[in-house]
């Protein structure tokens, strides 16, 4: 099988897998991306190890996905509380893992101990905030809601064009380098392309997804683009910092978790801190 057919399957049957658990139901969005996160910690605290740092790998995967699942299906009542929840009890459990490293007699204890806590804030954090965007009030000042995946779908689909839209204006038109240090193939030319057809997309699910208005979808789209090829540099700065081309192989023909989803690892913070404020 070519690569192009394996990258076209594997990418057709995630898009399916991913719009089908988001549209059904909040527990299979919780099951869906509790492997997704799990798998994802799992890929970062690997790659670690191949520099040389010992993360506590365990220890680091049970509490990321506890805080995810615990976020996300407390999310149905009021989501900001979980998190305040989630955050308060976390505090404790940071310090665990300081207690931890003094059993484990492995070199630089302290790195050890960072890249824990950065793979959770890494991985777990921005798609434990995901979870904010799959509910509504009935109304405006109602503590009652109801579930309404759209925004989150909208949020998916206006990444994927980004993606999608600056890889293609790159191809055609692509000369000025936009950070040859760290991505050598993306260009000034794709990004641009990216961001305003990104735009048509917005404009696009306004007509259709009419829980935010047509210049929130656009704001949320211009965040997209921005913070998403953001996160796809950071993302190959990680992996050249580690000499390696793909942070896995999950996905044939995509590599790994956190490269298919190193655009919204970026951008969903940005994007869930912007629709809380404009609530």
């Amino acid at each position: 099988m070519n690569n192009f057919l394996q990258r076209l399957l594997t990418g057709t049957l995630f898009v399916v897998v991913m719009v089908g658990c988001i549209l059904w139901h909040h527990y299979s969005f919780i099951i869906l991306f509790s492997l997704i996160v799990g798998a994802g910690l799992w890929e970062f605290y690997t790659l670690v190890e191949g520099a040389g740092i010992f993360p506590q790998k365990y220890l680091g995967f049970l509490t990321g996905l506890a805080f995810f699942v615990f976020i996300t299906f407390y999310s149905s009542s009021v989501f900001i509380f979980a998190l305040v929840y989630a955050l308060v009890a976390s505090v404790p459990v940071v310090f665990i893992f300081f207690f931890a490293e003094l059993f484990r007699n492995k070199p630089t204890p302290m790195h050890n101990i960072g890249f824990t806590l950065l793979g959770m804030l890494y991985v777990v954090v921005p798609f434990s905030l995901l979870s904010s965007l799959l509910f509504e009030a009935t109304s405006p000042t109602s503590w009652e809601f109801y579930y309404s995946p759209y925004k989150l779908l909208g949020l998916f689909i206006l990444v994927w064009s980004n993606d999608t839209f600056a890889y293609l204006t790159g191809r055609t038109l692509g000369r000025t380098k936009l950070f040859e240090r760290i991505s050598p193939k993306k260009t000034w030319e794709g990004t641009i392309g990216g961001v305003v057809l990104t735009q048509g997309t917005a404009y696009v699910l306004s007509l259709y997804f009419t829980e935010l208005s047509l210049l929130n979808w656009m704001v949320v789209g211009l965040i997209v683009s921005v913070t998403g090829t953001l996160g796809d540099l950071v993302e190959s700065m990680f992996k050249r910092s580690l000499n390696v081309k793909d942070s896995g192989t999950l996905l044939p023909g995509h590599g790994g978790i956190l490269d298919r989803f190193d655009g919204v690892l970026l951008s969903a913070p940005f994007v869930c801190t912007y629709l809380m404020l404009i609530r």
